[in-house]
Parts: structure tokens; sequence; C-alpha cells
């Protein structure tokens, strides 16, 4: 959780880390931390990020994997001469039959948002590939983007599907693009939903709630922390991790009393007051909330053993 909130940091911060971003992918050799990297360059659009998806694309793996994702967020820059860099490095690892297929599908898959003259002619060369999983994916992916967008546009409607997990991992590849009063009324059309399904199937759907509220927050947007704060207002238990992920980065002094009360339940189970006493201090440390503020003094009232161990007041 922790580290979700520091990538989502990072993305809000932009050009200005890029270069520390560069020197901890260099220093490292833990595949965790340098996906993690790549994710935090994938929304910069900076040309930077070209040097270190083309390291990552040649070590192979899950890491070349993000690099192909990250690569997909400079398709798009109104820097031309790096969009062009990240177009021709996707179609190279595409084409290369020496690099490992989950490496080239997801370069393929990173094309999906390219001009469909592009993309058949990626389709053509690969006809005469020797792997079969690649010519039945080339073949696949215009009716999958088809499929995908027309989900995507209903769910901007309001229209949702039956299964939540399709539409999140339609939401990780569009909700980067799409308009931020749009995936607010998604979030509202979505927390209307969980309250009508069954509550075995109930998580599903707050996951894909979640992963929007990670998408506003890498976008440095608070235009949803009404339902974040509900949210952790209404919770009967632990939330997915990317609801306190989000809070780290675009919560508000609003929060900071629904967070207490959380972090005070009897019945709380200790990760979940742990990922809670993380996102409490990391909102009172942003906003400059000192134990003189009002709102720790209504904290300190209310639940007075939960505001000495979340401030640190004897």
């Amino acid at each position: 959780m922790r580290r979700e909130a520091a990538i989502a940091r990072l993305a809000v911060i932009g050009p200005r880390a890029i270069d520390a971003l560069v020197r901890a992918y260099a220093s490292s050799t833990d595949p965790d931390l340098r996906i993690a990297v790549l994710r935090a360059l994938e929304s910069s659009g900076d040309r930077r990020t070209i040097a270190v998806a083309q390291e990552a694309l040649a070590h192979g793996g899950d890491v070349a994997v993000a690099a192909a994702t990250a690569l997909c967020g400079l398709l798009d820059s109104p820097h031309g001469p790096a969009a062009t860099e990240a177009l021709d490095l996707l179609v190279a690892t595409v084409l290369d039959r020496a690099v490992d297929r989950l490496v080239r599908i997801a370069a393929l898959d990173a094309l999906h948002a390219m001009p469909e003259g592009v993309r058949a002619r990626i389709r053509e060369a690969l006809q005469a590939d020797p792997d079969p999983h690649l010519r039945a994916r080339a073949l696949d992916s215009s009716d999958n983007i088809a499929v995908a967008d027309a989900m995507w546009q209903d769910a901007n409607e309001g229209k949702l599907p039956a299964t939540p997990a399709v539409l999140r991992d339609v939401a990780q590849a569009r909700a980067a693009s799409t308009a931020l009063a749009t995936l607010q009324k998604m979030i509202d059309a979505i927390r209307v939903k969980e309250g009508t399904v069954a509550p075995a199937r109930r998580a599903e759907w707050q996951n894909l709630r979640g992963a929007l509220h990670q998408a506003l927050a890498l976008r440095g947007s608070r235009i949803a922390v009404y339902d974040l704060r509900e949210a952790v207002e209404d919770a009967k238990g632990a939330l997915p991790p990317s609801f306190l992920a989000a809070l780290h980065v675009v919560g508000d002094q609003s929060c900071l009393e629904p967070l207490a009360a959380a972090y005070a339940q009897e019945s709380a189970d200790p990760r979940w007051k742990t990922q809670v006493a993380a996102a409490f201090r990391a909102i009172a440390k942003r906003e400059h909330v000192t134990r003189r503020h009002a709102i720790v003094k209504r904290i300190a009232d209310r639940w007075p053993a939960a505001a000495r161990e979340l401030t640190g007041r004897a």
C-alpha cells in the first residue's frame, strides 16, 4: 500500500522526479522496485522514460512487460520525437522473434491505441511469425479493442457490465486518458451497483471502484475525495488497499475523522489499522494539521486512545 501511494505521489510530482527515478532504477537489481519505477514513469510522458524502458526490455520478464506499458504512455506525447522513438521500440519488440512471448504480447497490446493503418501493418508482418499465439493475438486484437472501447463507452454512460473484473482490465488502459468528471460519475455508478449486488460479489465492485480512485490519484485529482471519505465512514471492515493508497495522495482534512474512527474500532484487523494510521499521518503532514488543530481536538475528545496513537501525543 505504501508503494502504491509512493507511485501515485511520484506521478503527481511529474518531471521533477524523473532523474531520481532513473537513478533508482539503475542502482537496483530488485525486479519489484524496477517495476514500481516503470509504473511511476508510465504517466509522466517524459522522454527519459525511453532509455530506462529500452534497458528493461533487454532484461526480459515482468520488468520488460512493465516497460512496454510505460512506453504506451509516450505514444501520444506532444513531443513528436519521443512518441516516434516509443513507437519504433514497441514495434521492434513485437517483431523480434528472440524476445519472450509475454513481452511481445505486452508490446502488441501497448499499440492498441495506434491508428488502424499501423496495426494492420503489424498484423500483416506477424502472419509469417512462427509463434501461433502471436499470430492469433494479432488477428484478434482489432476485435478485442473494439469490444473494450464499446465496454468503456458504455461504462462512461453509466451502463456497467455484469462482471466488474472485465471492466477493471479495460480501465487500466483507458482511465489515464478519460475525463476526470467521467471517472467521477463512473465511481458514483459503481458505488450504487455495490449496494444492489449480493454481499459475496460486493468486494469485486469495490476493487473496481478502488482502482478508479487510484487512477484519479495518479493524476492528482481530488474530484472524488468525498467518496473516499464516505467509503471509510461506511466500511464494516478493511477496504481494498487502493482506497488508502489514493487517500495517501489526495485525502484532505475532512478524511481525518473517518480514518480515526476506523482506527478506533476494537474489532479492526491489525494490518488494516496500520494502513489507516499511515494514511492518517500522511494527510495530516501534507495538510499541516497539528495537535492544536480543531479536527485533532475533536478526535481526541471522541477517541482519546486513537488520538494518542495517531498523533504521538502523550
